[in-house]
């Protein structure tokens, strides 16, 4: 069995909005909805864990009751930084197996849910080829990267959940901040981490842009396929 734990804790500042981008209407609904309907169809998922704000709670607990969604959520309140809200998840996680997701990626399918769960390899992500030219440095180049080595990382990313644990206790004690779980554990325990295909329309919504973005996709594609 797996445990999916749905990062939710943002406040979404570049939105410019007063409410969180995840609870934003995208296609009719609240943008954390799209994700937490679908793995409601997951069996393979036991347990839900939606890290939040402390204030948020309520709401997505109501959000899951008039939904009538299984009797498999619960949430915990976030820490100050991402990886604080990951590590705070999975110090409640009970199965060895852990899925992380963030709430304002609403575009991933059942079927992409269920190929991550399938994998055979405890450690793995989606990421998608980079199609675009990409430098190192800010203010001045300081170095030409080779996009043929790179990948864009996406979500959900699964993980053996003990050997993440570890890698954040140690980034934890040594003020380490990372902006996923791929590149945390890969520091600092040098696991094997696949990279499963990812596509084109996992798009994370961060700005104004995105939202009319993410509308475009939902029904212009999302709506179009049945096996979504």
């Amino acid at each position: 069995m797996n445990t999916f734990i749905l990062l939710s804790a943002g406040i979404g500042e570049r939105m410019r909005k007063s409410t969180p981008k995840q609870f934003l209407m995208l296609g009719g609904k609240p943008i954390i909805l799209h994700s937490l309907e679908k793995v409601d169809q997951i069996d393979e998922i036991s347990e839900v864990i939606i890290v939040c704000q402390k204030e948020y709670i309520k709401i997505i607990e109501n959000l899951i009751v008039n939904r009538s969604l299984k009797d498999k959520y619960i949430c915990v309140e976030g820490g100050d930084t991402r990886q604080q809200s990951v590590f705070n998840g999975l110090n409640k996680a009970n199965n060895d197996s852990v899925i992380i997701h963030e709430a304002v990626r609403p575009f991933v399918s059942v079927k992409d849910y269920r190929r991550i769960i399938e994998n055979k390899n405890e450690n793995v992500i989606y990421g998608k080829n980079i199609n675009y030219t990409v430098l190192k440095g800010t203010k001045i180049v300081t170095d030409i990267l080779e996009r043929d080595l790179l990948i864009n990382v996406q979500l959900p990313q699964k993980f053996n959940k003990d050997k993440l644990l570890l890698a954040h206790k140690k980034a934890k004690e040594e003020g380490k901040t990372f902006t996923e779980d791929a590149s945390l554990l890969f520091f600092y325990e040098k696991e094997i981490i696949s990279v499963m295909e990812g596509n084109e329309y996992n798009i994370k919504i961060t700005t104004p842009l995105d939202i009319i973005i993410g509308e475009i996709i939902y029904k212009e594609y999302i709506l179009n396929r049945s096996d979504l």
